[in-house]
């Protein structure tokens, strides 16, 4: 039966009976979650209409926190960039996903497969590519995909159809015959690529994948992921804010092994422009004095240097509003050096939640 099964303290739920539904947490049951139980008694989730679904996904290694709460959800079709720094538990939570590792609680399915309980399920419908493609060097490329279509479970009518559609989404066609050692690192890539794709998988999951790639191998990969995108659910993880731009609509910015931020990139054009302006004088008074025009939000010092005061101010609307600053600037008697108006990216997005230490998890 497709669904997925709450788990705890990374042990299997043979060895830790799973309460009753009517006694199940319920901070942990999503609204499009139905409660069921198999012929053992085990408590399961059917989920509908959702690619991936992860709730209070959490993972601990001995006092360390790897990933906490984390709650997410991915439509069929969409490209998603999973962002963040080094350590942020990117990678945890791909191989908890991909079945490669327990977590010690919450939830997280699959096509509406449990990633603990129907492991095998979930396998079928995913393309894993790692960070680090692990390749037989001794294999030629055709002959190391035609093994992993089998191991896959590819029907032998149907494996060399497969191969050659993998092949050529994957511009490796020039190279089937090569053997693996010989490949740059780039190719090797691509092969992985092509192995994550030839079970026909309905979503692919990609760490780093263009890890240790040249600027026209990076190109070329995310070309190739981006055309993906069109026929699978694609969720991209990475740390490189560009990529996610070029090609993903959707991103999910996770730090410290919480989630920091979700939603569209389409969705940040829409946002109110925040206004920075450099005086010299009383900042904190200024701000103050800001606070009280009609139409901002938040004025607030963002730095200050031997008497100079770079001030942010978050308006409430989009109605210009620099010349109503300018006033108050010259009314208080202070020198005004810089006034510009800036629209938030995905960068000053990352460097808002992420790097500020007061950060908490939004979504649009």
């Amino acid at each position: 039966m497709g669904g997925g099964a709450i788990y705890g303290n990374a042990q299997r739920p043979a060895q830790y009976p799973i309460p009753e539904p009517r006694n199940s947490p319920p901070s942990i049951r999503p609204r499009n979650i139905v409660l069921s139980s198999n012929v053992d008694g085990v408590l399961s989730y059917t989920m509908s209409g959702t690619a991936i679904e992860v709730r209070d996904l959490t993972k601990h290694y001995g006092p360390v926190r790897a990933v906490e709460k984390v709650n997410f959800s991915v439509q069929p079709g969409e490209l998603v960039g999973f962002l963040g720094p080094n350590g942020a538990g990117k990678s945890t939570s791909m191989r908890i996903l991909t079945t490669y590792l327990p977590a010690t609680s919450g939830l997280a399915s699959v096509c509406g497969y449990d990633v603990f309980q129907d492991s095998m399920k979930v396998r079928e419908r995913i393309g894993y590519l790692p960070e680090s493609v692990p390749l037989y060097p001794d294999m030629r490329v055709e002959e190391y995909l035609l093994y992993r279509a089998k191991l896959k479970g590819v029907e032998r009518s149907v494996r060399l159809a497969r191969l050659g559609e993998s092949l050529e989404k994957c511009r490796i066609k020039e190279v089937r015959r090569r053997l693996l050692g010989t490949l740059s690192k780039g190719y090797r890539q691509r092969v992985g690529l092509a192995d994550a794709l030839i079970g026909s998988p309905k979503v692919l999951i990609l760490d780093e994948p263009t890890s240790g790639l040249d600027p026209v191998q990076i190109r070329e990969t995310l070309n190739t992921i981006k055309a993906l995108g069109k026929e699978h659910t694609v969720l991209l993880s990475t740390h490189i804010l560009s990529e996610v731009e070029s090609i993903c609509d959707r991103v999910i910015i996770i730090s410290r092994g919480t989630l920091r931020w979700d939603g569209r990139l389409s969705d940040l054009a829409q946002e109110h422009p925040t206004y920075h302006l450099e005086i010299k004088g009383d900042g904190p008074e200024l701000c103050e004095a800001l606070q009280q025009i009609s139409g901002v939000k938040e004025a607030r010092v963002a730095s200050q240097h031997e008497g100079h005061y770079h001030i942010e101010i978050d308006p409430q609307t989009n109605v210009e509003i620099r010349e109503r600053i300018s006033r108050v600037v010259f009314e208080k008697g202070m020198n005004l050096y810089a006034l510009e108006t800036k629209r938030k990216n995905l960068e000053s997005l990352y460097m808002d939640v992420v790097l500020r230490p007061d950060s908490r998890t939004t979504s649009n």
